[in-house]
């Protein structure tokens, strides 16, 4: 709440301590961590400011530019005076165009009313819980998760049920977790993949076992955050959980959006499509926040979602290269095994051998979060400890990066972590 200050001077303070001193933030606030990968960053940005040359590995987004079909959609667009307000849940061109993905993709067709479009995948998850999440709402989370998760889930007053997901299941929820997770409150299990930060896929069979638990309990829906799944180093598209159970599609929320795909992260566009009546209560709380997305950024995702694709090959081949560099170059570092995903563009590895390993100062590593502070301050490397996403011992890497930077990243690891004891 606000307390008004009644204009008589009692200190020297300043406005700017006066209003911090007066402003106490609802509970919500203090429930929810910073995003960890959010303070990585800020933590580099310092750390260069100070003259530090940091490889900074802690990055989520591609490292290639827009390409230029799309800046030109954009920059048409603003040419043309399409610059005003749009319907809340995006323009009719915008609309069509992830109807037709979706449709390609899972043989379902979506009217207008159960497309939403937000300015992010990120924004249409958050609005997603609001709409639902309450006090004594359950909401089903594999870890390791994405960071920004359960902390939704905890501004909107439910409960994140973390349920652990092994490296020997390749990190992916089975059917028999989700089944012991459920309980009468439970309202959303929350489906990513490619995951992040895993890169783990979903086979047909494991989504076809999940899809028969949701069955059993129609009480529960499911989140499916697809944003990755353009990203994908296998030879067969990434399957989809409607794909192989589109009965039931009134109980799944799919979300994806133009960020990661097409280099896209600062244009903050995403969609998601379900059901008519989820889809209407996001577009009246997205009504009564942001009012509608970027009317530059809905122009340049029509094109994104219906130009020439071929950045998408492009970029996954480098992705590709990327991977196996980083992944063989860490394999060789004695403590140190990373996980090969199969989609999305980070590296997971496991360094549980590490704990307990002593630096050259004396300092015990006790935890991911002190291997990844050591090789913060040794390597110069900045990673984001698994903590971070639910599982440890391990650390996330991206290498959405150039090869020289992740060559050099690894030898500059290999010998902070020979410097061990």
């Amino acid at each position: 709440m606000w307390l008004v200050d009644d204009g008589n001077p009692r200190s020297p303070r300043t406005q700017e301590q006066t209003i911090m001193a007066t402003f106490v933030p609802a509970a919500r606030v203090d429930r929810i961590r910073e995003s960890p990968s959010v303070a990585a960053a800020q933590r580099v940005r310092e750390l260069k400011a100070q003259g530090r040359e940091i490889l900074d590995l802690t990055v989520g987004e591609p490292d290639f530019d827009t390409p230029d079909n799309i800046k030109s959609a954009a920059i048409t667009a603003i040419n043309t005076g399409q610059t005003k307000y749009t319907a809340v849940n995006g323009i009719p061109p915008l609309r069509e165009a992830i109807a037709a993905r979706a449709a390609s993709r899972t043989g379902i067709q979506y009217a207008d009313n159960q497309i939403t479009v937000g300015g992010g995948a990120k924004q249409v998850i958050f609005l997603a819980l609001m709409a639902t999440v309450e006090a004594g709402v359950e909401v089903i989370v594999p870890a390791p998760y994405w960071v920004s998760y359960p902390d939704m889930v905890l501004a909107h007053d439910g409960t994140p049920v973390i349920v652990q997901c092994e490296e020997s299941d390749n990190f992916l929820l089975t059917a028999e977790a989700l089944a012991a997770a459920i309980t009468s409150n439970t309202k959303w299990v929350i489906l990513n993949a490619p995951g992040n930060p895993t890169g783990s896929v979903y086979t047909r069979e494991q989504l076809q076992a999940i899809a028969e638990v949701i069955e059993a309990n129609p009480h529960v829906s499911v989140l499916v955050d697809e944003i990755y799944d353009e990203i994908n180093f296998g030879d067969a598209p990434i399957a989809s959980l409607l794909q192989v159970a589109p009965h039931l599609r009134d109980q799944v929320l799919v979300t994806n959006g133009v960020s990661k795909s097409h280099a896209m992260t600062g244009w903050r566009l995403g969609y998601g499509l379900g059901n008519s009546g989820l889809i209407g209560a996001i577009n009246k709380l997205q009504g009564q926040s942001s009012s509608c997305p970027s009317s530059i950024s809905q122009a340049a995702a029509v094109e994104a979602l219906t130009g020439d694709q071929s950045f998408l090959t492009e970029s996954v081949r480098s992705y590709r290269l990327r991977r196996d560099l980083s992944a063989r170059l860490l394999s060789t570092v004695p403590g140190l095994e990373p996980v090969v995903p199969q989609g999305a563009f980070y590296l997971f590895v496991n360094c549980a051998a590490l704990i307990g390993k002593q630096t050259p100062g004396g300092t015990v590593i006790e935890s991911d979060q002190d291997l990844v502070l050591y090789l913060l301050d040794e390597a110069s490397v900045a990673a984001i400890q698994g903590s971070a996403y639910g599982a440890s011992p391990y650390f996330r890497i991206s290498f959405a990066t150039s090869e020289a930077v992740l060559e050099k990243a690894a030898a500059q690891i290999a010998a902070a972590v020979q410097r061990l004891s």
